[in-house]
């Protein structure tokens, strides 16, 4: 990623690691701007540390350019604490499911109210497992899902989508 700064992924040598291990040292600024340092270790791999790094560098950022996916792990860390696990659950399984794989890989900056219909769409035409359309109700809640995602994104991380305002993405 142009611009980003980051830092080396360093072969592990502490006693306590497996041999082999890599770790990663981030400094960043957290959401009150103070400078900080984080180190994360027991990577088996240095692909797999330059991974984490790269993803938690694109969190601390709340960087448009990440993907769906990534961006629903800090959601989860945001909104799990909240509610009942049996809730969670339930959203996790919906997100899951009917979202990630259709907006997972896509990055949050290119997804627009047009791809939202096109997946509304996908969905009225699957089917439960009994062979059913899926009902009214049900295509409401997956909705309501992948809005309270974006309106997480546009209300606490500041994240704007174009010209697109929250209203786009309540239905």
């Amino acid at each position: 990623m142009k611009g980003e700064m980051t830092m080396p992924v360093y072969k592990d040598e502490n006693k306590k690691s497996k041999k082999g291990q890599w770790y990663v040292s981030v400094r960043y600024k957290d959401w009150q701007g103070q400078n900080k340092l984080k180190k994360k270790r027991g990577f088996d791999t240095q692909r797999e540390a330059k991974d984490w790094e790269r993803k938690f560098l694109q969190q601390c950022k709340t960087d448009l350019n990440m993907t769906m996916s990534s961006f629903y792990e800090m959601y989860e860390t945001d909104k799990r604490p909240q509610v009942k696990e049996s809730t969670w659950r339930t959203k996790e399984a919906i997100v899951r499911a009917k979202i990630l794989p259709y907006f997972g890989e896509k990055k949050m900056s290119e997804i627009t109210p047009r791809d939202v219909i096109k997946w509304q769409n996908t969905m009225r035409k699957q089917k439960d497992k009994n062979g059913n359309l899926f009902s009214p109700v049900y295509l409401k809640t997956l909705h309501n899902q992948l809005s309270a995602i974006f309106n997480h994104a546009i209300q606490y991380y500041d994240m704007l989508f174009g010209s697109v305002k929250k209203k786009d993405f309540s239905g």
